[in-house]
């Protein structure tokens, strides 16, 4: 999940192109970017873009609209069908928000017949209450895979300022990817709204890397290639995670307690994290394949 690319689905055009673009997931909109007479043939758009031989593989998660706005039941019953792989679910504000989806799910694929815990989710991180309740938004089901970051509607719910350093979020995009990895799932930052800015784009990739981050939501494909390289090992890291991995297994070999590189000892944290570049690379790799 290196990058998470939203596309309106009542737009036919851009669901076409999206199926030519290297986006790990696609994010089919029917939420905030469709407007309300156009939710159902976002609905059937999507249950006709699933069954194209081009979307094979693909790894699929609509975006729906929230328990609140009358639309849910019905984006959840037409679209819990084969080549969605789960939802992102928008205004996650507390754990129940997300237990009462995952319900949800449960009972829609227990009146399909379908195996209980098929689809997935991704809770949208989009105001203060949801960064104050993010721990237990992340463990609220087993279904949570990732967590997202929205950081428009979280500035105006907190009523701050987006400025160009990003000290207005640095706090919830901070809390969201300590909550994420305490969880065990995927942290995922949010959208680059200066689409045409790469230079910016890649400044706060490299925030987002530092930070913890594993991937990035994307709403314009020119930002894909430079998302997926910076979530992606550097030919330097693997080769630096490949030595510590061959040194460590030699120690062992050697009957030594511990490995030495440039007079450093190659502790279990450094080893671990060797083991984590090598893991995603070989993951890369199946995708290019």
């Amino acid at each position: 999940m290196r990058s998470l690319m939203f596309v309106p689905a009542h737009n036919q055009k851009l669901l076409d192109s999206s199926l030519r673009r290297d986006a790990d997931v696609l994010l089919l909109d029917i939420e905030d970017s469709v407007p309300v007479t156009d939710k159902q043939t976002a609905r059937d758009n999507i249950k006709e873009f699933v069954k194209r031989p081009e979307a094979c593989g693909k790894v699929i998660f609509p975006r729906v609209n929230d328990r609140e706005s009358g639309e849910l039941l019905k984006d959840l019953c037409q679209l819990t069908i084969p080549g969605i792989t789960g939802f992102m679910y928008p205004k996650s504000i507390k754990e129940e928000d997300v237990y009462f989806v995952g319900k949800l799910l449960e009972t829609i694929e227990y009146e399909k017949n379908i195996p209980v815990g098929t689809f997935k989710l991704i809770p949208l991180i989009e105001t203060a209450g949801a960064v104050v309740n993010i721990k237990e938004i992340c463990t609220a089901c087993t279904r949570v895979v990732a967590v997202a970051f929205g950081c428009e509607d979280y500035v105006t719910d907190l009523g701050g300022k987006h400025d160009p350093d990003g000290q207005s979020i640095f706090y919830a995009r901070n809390a969201i990817v300590n909550a994420a990895r305490s969880a065990g799932i995927i942290p995922i930052d949010t959208v680059h709204i200066k689409v045409h800015d790469l230079e910016d784009l890649e400044r706060n990739l490299i925030i987002a890397k530092n930070l913890g981050f594993e991937g990035m939501l994307v709403l314009n494909p020119k930002e894909l290639p430079l998302v997926n390289s910076y979530f992606s090992p550097s030919a330097d890291e693997v080769k630096w995670a490949t030595e510590m991995v061959e040194l460590a297994e030699e120690a062992v070999k050697e009957g030594k307690g511990v490995a030495v590189k440039d007079n450093k000892f190659i502790g279990p944290p450094m080893l671990k994290m060797a083991r984590k570049i090598l893991d995603k690379k070989n993951q890369i790799d199946k995708i290019k394949v």
